[in-house]
């Protein structure tokens, strides 16, 4: 069963009630052609499990009775990636959309030396909605109960001083340390992706004495977007060997 997002402003918990639209109730009404009496499971993308009955559809929102209610789990492992903004913006969507298929915890737009597109903030805030919808779309697919986060872009220097993470690396293409080497697993993991052209030797630099520990993602160059997708499907891979039972 398909699952949808509501906002906590949307959930009457002491009701039992539940009211949405916007995006969800368009999908839920025109696309699926969702009628009175059908049963569907909201989230509203903080962990919480709702099984609704749908009352009334309305001409601009869909209301429902909570029949069910649980609190999910908070996955044990977590994958954060920070990476470069990139000249072409669909291949960042993408990036975006596959990652959150494969349980990415938050992106972090990043900037560095080599980062050609760099819109201005007015610009930034219409791409963080479009970002949003596109990681809340590939959530919804995938049926995650957490939603990942994606804020305003980041520079590279203050990427690097971020800290909280178990393990944080960074995959550079001259790097003759493989990722099969280093426990990724467990935990939480920051990755720095560079793009057009990767990262300059002084970034890896600056990176290393911040105490990241630098990888390969093998002899071939990835494009940027293929290497954060890779980044967290390592991770995902290496929970499926050690059978763990959660995803991220």
């Amino acid at each position: 069963m398909e699952l949808f997002y509501a906002s906590s402003g949307q959930i009457d918990r002491a009701a039992g009630r539940i009211r949405l639209d916007g995006d969800e109730f368009h999908h839920l009404s025109r696309v699926l052609r969702k009628k009175k009496s059908e049963r569907i499971r909201v989230t509203d993308g903080c962990g919480l499990h709702l099984d609704v009955c749908i009352t009334d559809v309305g001409k601009s929102a869909l209301e429902g009775e909570i029949t069910a209610m649980r609190q999910v789990p908070a996955p044990s492992s977590a994958v954060t990636v920070a990476i470069s903004l990139l000249k072409a913006p669909q291949r960042f969507e993408l990036f975006l959309e596959k990652a959150t298929e494969l349980g990415v915890s938050a992106v972090i737009p990043m900037i560095t030396a080599r980062t050609v597109a760099q819109p201005p903030g007015e610009r930034i805030a219409k791409r963080l909605v479009r970002w949003r919808s596109i990681m809340l779309s590939a959530a919804r697919q995938s049926g995650r109960y957490y939603l990942p986060v994606i804020g305003e872009p980041l520079a590279f220097r203050n990427a690097v001083a971020l800290q909280g993470y178990d393990c944080r690396l960074i995959p550079y293409e001259l790097s003759e340390r493989s990722s099969g080497g280093v426990a990724v697993t467990g935990g939480k993991t920051l990755f720095l992706i560079g793009g057009e052209g990767g990262f300059t030797p002084e970034e890896v630099r600056l990176a290393r004495e911040a105490g990241f520990t630098e990888i390969s993602f093998g002899l071939s160059i990835l494009r940027a977007e293929t290497a954060g997708i890779f980044a967290v499907s390592l991770v995902r891979a290496r929970l499926l060997e050690q059978d763990v039972g959660e995803w991220l």
